[in-house]
């Protein structure tokens, strides 16, 4: 690293749009820098990026995975960013910095409530007083309305306050927290951060009420946001294209960006952002340019689509193998695909028509519409599974090793798919 060109460090990218590419394997970055090549948006990108828990699931350190995106990205001469993604403890940060990481998000699901919009309201009485220990800043909101730029007004009402003292106090205190332990590790390092807030992981959306007090929050304890992950309206299931209302989705949209500007201004940050371009021109449009979008397992997929073109037979036992995973590792995703409406490997012999079901292929897509396909869920989700097998996992990787150009094609075309519909 020390030795490395100057480019190849990575650096933070302030409010400029930007676009993370997941690496499962270490052999991707090419073909991410050939899709930026081609698609020519002056988005930056971020090379570097995995979340601790992809990092134990595929057996990878973040200097792996540092040193496999660096080497990687040597043709791009650009700046980019790292994103050490998903981090929940102190000792994440120490090992993500240490590896050069400068994008740091912080993942405080364990600390959200995820059933506060359910509680009726003596229960929520219950859980609101309980919470006002992790949430001294509620009764500060109370009666306070916020004209947005949309005309949408945001009031912060008892109920609107009590149920995002209840599902997010713990983890504003826990985010902020953690925020400064970076800001100390990393001026120890004596280098510039930026640090996203990632509180998509839940099953009812951000409201606006919510994501009001999450980054004015965030403000006032010193966390400054360069972007936020709020949980948007609609379905944002893995491996798939969007599933919802888009005239819904930009409305709401508008709204979550207009604050953005108010507070920070901070990007709006899409996750699981794989294969989800039918949004993706008015996710670009109505933030104005500012945005970061996150994928991670789509890569991953399309180097099964190289080994199902050059090597059948393995092909077919990771099919099989992620069928039958697939009930046990779907439990920490949000995921529909079902096993039984999709046939095993041996009942389809043609190899393309088995491709075409598990992976999906663009020229049955319509234009500007991800894949959605639910053999792509059955796969993204077994990932870990198939990459820690003994057999499995060093054949897969063998095989996308020893065949880079089908691999670096195939990612050059995905992803220039997606930043061409992200231009503002």
């Amino acid at each position: 690293m020390s030795n490395a060109p100057s480019f190849t460090k990575p650096q933070p990218l302030g409010l400029e749009p930007s676009f993370g590419f997941g690496d499962r394997l270490g052999y991707a970055t090419p073909g991410h820098v050939a899709s930026l090549k081609r698609a020519g948006t002056g988005i930056k990108p971020i090379f570097a990026q995995q979340s601790i828990r992809e990092m134990a699931r595929t057996g990878r350190s973040p200097e792996q995975v540092m040193s496999d995106a660096m080497n990687g990205c040597r043709a791009y001469s650009g700046i980019h960013g790292a994103d050490a993604d998903h981090l929940k403890t102190p000792q994440d940060v120490d090992r993500t910095a240490a590896a050069g990481f400068v994008f740091f998000t912080i993942d405080p699901s364990d600390h959200v409530d995820p059933t506060a919009d359910d509680y009726n309201e003596t229960l929520l009485a219950e859980k609101t007083k309980a919470a006002r220990g992790d949430a001294q800043w509620l009764d500060s909101y109370l009666g306070k309305s916020v004209k947005l730029s949309t005309g949408t007004t945001v009031s912060l009402d008892q109920r609107t306050l009590s149920r995002a003292a209840v599902k997010y106090g713990k983890a504003i205190k826990h985010a902020v927290s953690l925020s400064k332990h970076i800001d100390r590790v990393m001026k120890g390092l004596g280098k510039a951060y930026e640090i996203e807030l990632s509180v998509d992981e839940t099953p009812q959306p951000t409201t606006l009420g919510e994501h009001y007090v999450i980054a004015d929050q965030c403000r006032k304890q010193g966390l400054k946001l360069i972007s936020l992950a709020p949980r948007y309206v609609g379905e944002f299931e893995k491996g798939v294209d969007y599933k919802g209302d888009l005239s819904a989705f930009t409305r709401s949209l508008a709204d979550h960006a207009a604050l953005a500007q108010m507070l920070g201004p901070y990007k709006l940050s899409l996750h699981s952002g794989s294969d989800k371009l039918s949004i993706y021109r008015t996710f670009a449009q109505t933030t104005k340019g500012q945005f970061h979008v996150k994928t991670a397992g789509t890569s991953y997929l399309e180097a099964l689509r190289v080994v199902a073109r050059h090597d059948e037979e393995l092909f077919r036992r990771v099919v099989e193998f992620g069928r039958s995973r697939y009930d046990t590792d779907r439990a920490t995703y949000h995921v529909s695909a079902k096993v039984s409406e999709l046939p095993a490997a041996n009942a389809v012999k043609d190899m393309g028509e088995l491709e075409r079901i598990y992976l999906g292929r663009w020229s049955d897509t319509p234009a500007g519409k991800g894949m959605s396909d639910p053999g792509r869920q059955i796969l993204h989700c077994t990932f870990g599974s198939t990459l820690t097998h003994p057999e499995l996992g060093p054949a897969v990787k063998q095989v996308v090793k020893e065949n880079p150009k089908t691999y670096s094609d195939i990612l050059e075309d995905h992803f220039a798919r997606h930043l061409e519909l992200l231009r503002a």
